[in-house]
């Protein structure tokens, strides 16, 4: 009996050791899942942390150099607009003054009838008739002056012609700026001008050599 007795009691101890080491593993398992289940949401927020602001910034980075990339674009495009621009700015000015030179013939017109005078003093005899000699002194100088100053008008007509005609052929989009068209055209007309004056002197319409007297 005592020893049936001592035998129950020492298994239920040691169901109690049991129950007690079952529960303190059951404890500790379930401490580790709570720490597990407590963890989780951590991980997922800072998964959600990383990835988001991870996924926000490339957007901001491909903005960014789309940006880039569409600046760049257009100063690519806008350089050769501002590179025409100032080279038909440059051409009509050159127009404009080669216009005011052709009235004149310029200082090569000057040089140029000086250089014809001295020919004819060379080449003409004291014994021509006063008419030869005025021709030779006068009126191939003039002759030369004219010719002299019609090639600059005819150059500045030309080169204000094609400032003008420039977009229509280069950049048919591209929108001339109207100071240039100006110029341009100021070009133009003092080259028709300096033309029709060069023709009429050289030909003896416009300012002829005076008549000889018999």
């Amino acid at each position: 009996m005592g020893t049936e007795t001592e035998d129950a009691a020492g298994a239920k101890d040691a169901t109690g050791i049991k129950d007690a080491d079952g529960t303190r593993d059951a404890g500790g398992a379930g401490e580790v899942t709570a720490g597990a289940k407590e963890s989780a949401p951590g991980a997922e927020a800072a998964t959600v942390d990383v990835t988001k602001p991870g996924d926000s910034a490339d957007a901001v980075d491909a903005a960014e150099e789309a940006n880039e990339a569409d600046e760049a674009l257009a100063v690519a495009a806008a350089r050769p607009a501002k590179a025409a621009g100032v080279g038909q700015g440059a051409a009509a000015v050159v127009s404009a003054a080669l216009g005011v030179i052709g009235l004149s013939g310029g200082w090569l017109g000057t040089v140029a009838a000086a250089r014809s005078n001295i020919m004819g003093q060379l080449e003409t005899a004291r014994s021509a008739s006063v008419g030869r000699q005025i021709q030779s002194l006068y009126g191939d100088s003039w002759k030369v002056t004219a010719l002299i100053a019609g090639i600059f008008a005819l150059t500045a007509l030309v080169t204000g012609f094609v400032v003008l005609v420039r977009p229509a052929f280069g950049a048919p989009g591209q929108e001339q700026a109207p100071w240039i068209k100006s110029v341009a055209w100021a070009g133009v007309v003092l080259g028709v001008i300096g033309l029709i004056l060069a023709v009429l002197k050289y030909s003896d319409l416009l300012l002829g050599l005076p008549s000889t007297p018999s």
